[in-house]
């Protein structure tokens, strides 16, 4: 496991015109009261991973039911098709995003709630399973490349020809309304796990492909909580867009072979969350692809069954080093704030 030790905020080259995440998570939080499916998720204390991990307490944020669709993801961009509904912005409209994984399920819900369309791409990677499942939600899917980075050019390129709306979750000059509204759907798992905890944790693990989530739930937990609680991103080690990009102080695209944490494996970050996350994050960790497994195992033996995705924060912090833990100050007396960002199907 490769740890980055930051001292926030890290000055990053050309992100000045890249707005921080948004932190009103009550804005959400309202829209979500008018969605029939719309419910917390719970917050797990697991004794198991906290032996496994030497540490007082794990607690776990569990996505897995996320308003029937499995992930964090139904937060996102469902919240900007139903924002833009509400806003009259909807009629006719056809939404179009590339997904790793869930964040296309998102989009599908989202437009068929409000008779909207949907096109998704998804790389020649992707599960047919998943594939399945994007068209029963109503979307159109189509196969664009090896990578998420070519199925999300497709969706690009798709977006301008036809005059659709690109829903992405990641940001770049030029767009960033969109993701920014996005990412604000995402505090609501955040500011329910602040509701839910009797005492702020000392540690917290955020997953990360893009950035979206870990970038949101960095912003709320220092507005909410301040500067005490450590904040660590974990990447795929063949995906380090965060990590190479904060230890080379610009936006950089990373390169290297399929993870099979296959939704964190996007090899360009979103320049909204690396801009958030290099104030407010502490630490950039990058595991292995064995390491990663380790943790779904740990999860799914404590009954937490996920994916190598999904547990990839638990994965982070068992794969730590005894040095490692103490440039952090996690010792026996921490506690410790994971997200379960989908279930095992994911």
């Amino acid at each position: 496991m490769d740890i980055l030790y930051t001292t926030r905020p890290v000055a990053i080259a050309g992100v000045d015109d890249i707005p921080y995440p948004s932190v009103d998570a009550a804005r959400p939080a309202e829209m979500l009261k008018r969605c029939p499916a719309a419910a917390e998720t719970q917050l797990v204390n697991s004794q198991a991973i906290a032996t496994e991990a030497g540490v007082a307490e794990v607690w776990i944020k569990d996505e897995r039911g996320r308003m029937g669709l499995g992930s964090f993801k139904a937060l996102g961009a469902a919240y900007v098709v139903a924002d833009d509904a509400a806003e009259g912005r909807i009629a006719g409209r056809t939404y179009v995003a590339a997904s790793a994984g869930n964040h296309g399920m998102s989009v599908a819900a989202g437009a068929h709630a409000f008779s909207a369309r949907s096109v998704v791409y998804i790389a020649e990677t992707v599960p047919q399973a998943f594939a399945d499942r994007l068209t029963a939600q109503g979307a159109e899917v189509v196969r664009e490349g090896e990578m998420y980075e070519a199925s999300m050019a497709a969706a690009q390129k798709a977006a301008e020809d036809n005059d659709w709306a690109l829903l992405s979750d990641s940001s770049w000059p030029g767009y960033t309304k969109r993701p920014h509204r996005l990412m604000e759907g995402y505090l609501v798992l955040m500011a329910e796990a602040v509701d839910q905890m009797a005492a702020p944790p000392t540690h917290i693990f955020l997953q990360a492909g893009v950035g979206g989530l870990a970038a949101a739930a960095a912003a709320y937990v220092r507005e909410v909580w301040g500067d005490a609680p450590r904040i660590i991103v974990v990447e795929p080690e063949v995906a380090p867009a965060l990590h190479g990009s904060i230890a080379a102080g610009s936006p950089v695209e990373s390169s290297g072979p399929v993870s099979e944490m296959g939704r964190l494996d996007c090899k360009m970050p979103s320049l909204i969350a690396l801009k958030g996350l290099a104030r407010d994050a502490d630490a950039f960790a990058l595991i292995s692809e064995d390491e990663a497994q380790v943790g779904a195992g740990t999860a799914m033996v404590a009954g937490l069954a996920s994916t190598p995705s999904g547990a990839a924060g638990i994965s982070g912090l068992l794969a730590m080093s005894g040095d490692q833990k103490t440039a952090l100050g996690l010792d026996a007396q921490s506690r410790v704030l994971c997200v379960l960002s989908e279930g095992p199907e994911g």
